[in-house]
């Protein structure tokens, strides 16, 4: 990932429109192999940034980007191969992070929501954005760094 390795904050409001822009301009930045650790509490906007993220990869803004909430892993096809959307809250064990491709998805883009549930098992190449709360329900702080 060619994004800066130092953390930095920034103040984002949440609404289709900012998280369309925030995506846009990091997918600008991204090309395998990245690994982009989604971090925050239910309700903070992870997917709908990691949708926005995946259509703006993928140069399709009306492409159906579903939760994997239940199937774990979505893979898309983009223009810079495949990009790998998980989603670990169901997880119960970091292992079981194998049997959904893990080592293959370290190649190429891949997307996390809920890195926790990886434990030890976070490359240390991975670069992580976590949502906060902001000052009222319509806005979320971003702090960009390493895990």
């Amino acid at each position: 990932m060619t994004l800066s390795q130092e953390s930095f904050e920034t103040h984002l409001h949440v609404s289709e429109p900012a998280l369309h822009d925030a995506a846009a301009k990091l997918a600008q930045n991204l090309k395998p192999p990245s690994l982009l650790l989604l971090k925050g509490d239910l309700g903070m906007g992870k997917t709908s940034f990691a949708r926005a993220l995946i259509r703006n990869l993928a140069g399709e803004p009306e492409l159906i980007v579903p939760s994997p909430t239940f199937t774990l892993v979505q893979i898309y096809d983009t223009s810079r191969g495949p990009v790998y959307h998980f989603d670990l809250y169901r997880l119960t064990a970091a292992e079981q992070i194998y049997d959904l491709g893990w080592e293959d998805a370290l190649d190429h883009i891949v997307i996390v929501e809920w890195p926790e549930r990886l434990g030890d098992l976070i490359p240390p190449h991975a670069q992580s954005l976590t949502f906060t709360a902001g000052d009222d329900s319509d806005h979320r702080w971003l702090t960009w760094g390493r895990p």
